[in-house]
């Protein structure tokens, strides 16, 4: 899955001129929490956040009076609040690839280029979305955790298993076990019973740390 197939597109720019009231008013309109910042040609020049613009307001601790606070906000633009050394990626960047840079750099969007042009930008909403698909989290099943060792063809017995079952596969997930050796398996599996389903598993895995019945969101 590439970020071009899940980004926000096409997507709500500003100008670095804009006044932050302004930015502030179209996020909360268009239900928004950032802006990629564009000059008139298109060209990326940044990014801003709603944390940003609520940054540089004054706090409720100021002496000042409320035409002297809206007087002074009128003055300060998107230019001045805006993060200029912005991190974006190309639209072919692999998903995963999107969310590790995410998270490594502890941001919650990257601007997504298509050479130099601005096609989309990725956010931490996205990638909500992305995980609900990955785990099925919206379809009916039977929910199944399991402890496996960390070996060639493991996950291939498993998946034969459910497919002698007659049941249909709807998501799987592999991530590290207790320790190296091990690998916690999830998978939400269709048209089967969970009883029927801990059986058919119990005898080839190391444990079943969960299971259970997942109805339709």
């Amino acid at each position: 899955m590439l970020v071009r197939d899940r980004m926000t597109k096409p997507v709500i720019t500003i100008s670095p001129d804009t006044p932050i009231q302004e930015a502030l008013a179209q996020m909360h309109r268009e239900k928004i929490r950032r802006f990629p910042v564009v000059d008139e040609r298109g060209k990326l020049l940044g990014i801003v956040s709603e944390k940003d613009i609520l940054n540089a307001s004054p706090s409720e601790a100021t002496s000042l009076s409320v035409f002297e606070i809206n007087y002074l906000l009128s003055k300060i633009t998107i230019q001045r609040v805006m993060t200029k050394d912005v991190i974006s990626i190309d639209d072919d960047c692999t998903i995963e690839e999107a969310a590790r840079i995410m998270a490594d750099k502890k941001i919650g969007s990257l601007p997504v280029m298509r050479g130099e042009k601005l096609v989309g930008i990725i956010t931490e909403t996205n990638l909500f979305n992305v995980f609900l698909e990955l785990f099925g989290a919206r379809k009916p099943g039977v929910r199944v955790a399991v402890l496996v060792p960390d070996i060639p063809g493991k996950l291939m017995e498993l998946t034969s298993v459910i497919r002698d079952l007659g049941g249909n596969i709807i998501s799987l997930g592999n991530c590290l076990g207790e320790d190296p050796t091990t690998g916690l398996v999830t998978v939400k599996v269709g048209n089967t019973s969970l009883e029927t389903l801990r059986k058919a598993l119990e005898p080839i895995v190391l444990s079943i740390v969960d299971i259970r019945e997942v109805k339709a969101a």
